[in-house]
């Protein structure tokens, strides 16, 4: 072969591997189906679907387990729920959201008395982290489970009491159920340690309490909410 053709067949081998990677990339991919955020917005059964083919690609994906398991739980299919929700909490022992809906797919399901157990294992497994306690007390409300909710948003606010974050949701809570004056009660606990919060004085000026916003400095803007760990 003469220098040429060497050179041109070089060119071309060049040209065929980057193109034909790029694709087989893109196929790859494609393989792994769409992203969980992408998902939320589909039909029910696509959702599945999707959430299955992502499950096929890599079994140990906590959100994607946790979140067919989500799926079967609103058709009644508990032991298919309960089921993924395990495999969640397999791989991510503190995703919150599987454990809340853990305990309401037991209580759904009749299960109560392995609910009532479930949901004492977990709180106790964030007895000593405010932040940990206040985040499964969100995942719970979100399931309906309120009461158990409001005893992890009590046992975080007691490790950090003086907590902005902590004050503001249980504020918001008891302002849900329209129980005004405990909301006030929090919420002015909450402003009072950060008064950069337009939506807290929002609804304090709703509840009746004239509250004046300052002007955010940057050191105020950055200053983190101390939630003991």
């Amino acid at each position: 072969m003469t220098g040429k053709g060497q050179l041109f067949g070089l060119v071309f081998l060049a040209y065929t591997l980057l193109f034909g990677g790029c694709g087989s990339l893109g196929e790859s991919e494609k393989a792994k189906g769409p992203k969980i955020n992408e998902i939320k917005t589909a039909p029910v059964e696509q959702k599945k679907a999707d959430l299955l083919k992502q499950i096929d690609h890599k079994h140990e994906n906590p959100e994607a387990h946790f979140q067919l398991g989500q799926l079967y739980q609103a058709d009644g299919l508990w032991s298919e729920a309960e089921w993924h929700y395990s495999i969640a909490l397999g791989f991510d022992p503190a995703h919150w959201n599987a454990q809340a809906a853990m305990v309401k797919v037991l209580l759904d399901s009749g299960n109560t008395a392995k609910g009532e157990l479930y949901a004492e294992i977990y709180m106790n497994q964030v007895v000593g982290s405010a932040g940990g306690s206040l985040e499964l007390g969100k995942a719970l409300e979100q399931q309906g489970l309120e009461e158990y909710a409001l005893a992890c948003y009590q046992q975080a606010l007691h490790l950090a009491p003086n907590s902005a974050k902590i004050n503001r949701q249980i504020g918001f809570y008891y302002l849900s159920k329209g129980k005004k004056e405990q909301a006030r009660d929090y919420l002015s606990r909450s402003f009072q340690v950060d008064r950069n919060q337009p939506e807290v004085a929002g609804e304090l000026g709703r509840l009746g309490i004239a509250i004046e916003i300052p002007r955010k400095t940057e050191e105020e803007t950055e200053k983190p909410d101390k939630i003991m760990e």
